[in-house]
């Protein structure tokens, strides 16, 4: 599987540990109920997990999801699963799942679980793991500490038993000099932004293809830091004042078509300290460094040159 994504692979075992935030107002140990049930109108959200669910988990499978929210992931893994062990930590989600479930065939296949991601097990083996704690830059949520807390945990409560197999099964995450416009009706405010992955934006103007400077295989060891510097050619005329960050999503392999299930999370438009007049023929030197599950605000790129 490792060679048919080529994601190359950087691993540090004395990174093998999770932080965990006591603060549950912190996005990815609470969200609000209402953005759970706006992720319901996701439509590639839904579509790329739901087709990822049915290809990955075969009939009378067992299947966990951490962090199962609304329980529509769940409910899509019940399709085809004998039994889905759907854990949350939110009591309202928690509720709500199982109102929902309820509604929904195969809902009974699903036993909602009031439980911290990061501490539970289930009580017998299983051969799908699902976890979409993802935002952005692997920030702010907790999917790279979750997955690899519950790796360690399930090795050595079921020695012998191979590691299930993850929804997602990797990541890529790529940086892309941008030009942007921060005026907003006749007010310049350079801030973060957010874009959905699949739209057009005219305030934007790409000056570069995008760089790839994290890839991760959840089955295989990983480091919990983005740590990365390189160049990123620029081919266009215009002003970097911005960087773009677009992390990709591999939901699933389907070697018939040799394609992948893929989801994008939104886009980050981040503002730069300066503005710089760049050509094509010019490069830029983009140094990253920043644990995943932290802040936005931890996402600080050093940037230089044209070169």
């Amino acid at each position: 599987m490792a060679a048919a994504i080529n994601l190359m692979q950087g691993s540090d075992s004395s990174m093998a540990v999770y932080i965990k935030s006591n603060d549950t107002r912190e996005v990815g140990q609470f969200i609000p109920l209402h953005y759970h049930f706006q992720m319901l109108s996701d439509q590639a959200r839904m579509t790329g997990f739901r087709a990822a669910i049915n290809h990955m988990v075969k009939p009378g499978a067992t299947v966990l999801e951490l962090g199962s929210g609304t329980g529509v992931l769940s409910f899509y893994a019940a399709q085809n699963a004998r039994k889905v062990f759907a854990v949350e930590f939110n009591q309202e989600l928690v509720e709500e799942s199982l109102r929902f479930l309820q509604m929904n065939p195969n809902g009974e296949r699903v036993e909602v679980i009031h439980a911290d991601a990061f501490e539970y097990l289930p009580p017998e083996p299983v051969d799908v793991v699902i976890c979409e704690m993802l935002h952005v830059g692997l920030l702010r949520e907790k999917q790279l500490e979750v997955i690899d807390a519950f790796k360690s945990r399930y090795q050595r409560r079921f020695e012998g038993h191979p590691l299930p197999e993850f929804i997602p099964l990797g990541v890529i995450q790529a940086v892309q000099p941008v030009q942007h416009d921060f005026q907003f009706e006749g007010y310049y405010a350079p801030v973060t932004l957010f874009q959905a992955p699949y739209d057009v934006y005219p305030k934007t103007t790409v000056l570069g293809e995008p760089v790839v400077y994290h890839q991760v295989l959840y089955e295989q060891p990983y480091d919990l830091s983005c740590r990365w510097s390189g160049t990123a050619p620029i081919t266009a005329y215009g002003t970097l004042n911005a960087l773009r960050i677009v992390t990709k999503n591999v939901l699933a392999i389907e070697p018939e078509a040799q394609s992948f299930i893929e989801w994008h999370n939104q886009h980050l438009i981040l503002p730069l300290e300066r503005e710089t007049s760049v050509r094509p023929g010019h490069s830029i030197e983009i140094s990253l460094d920043y644990l995943t599950g932290a802040p936005l605000s931890a996402l600080r790129p050093v940037v230089t040159g044209p070169l």
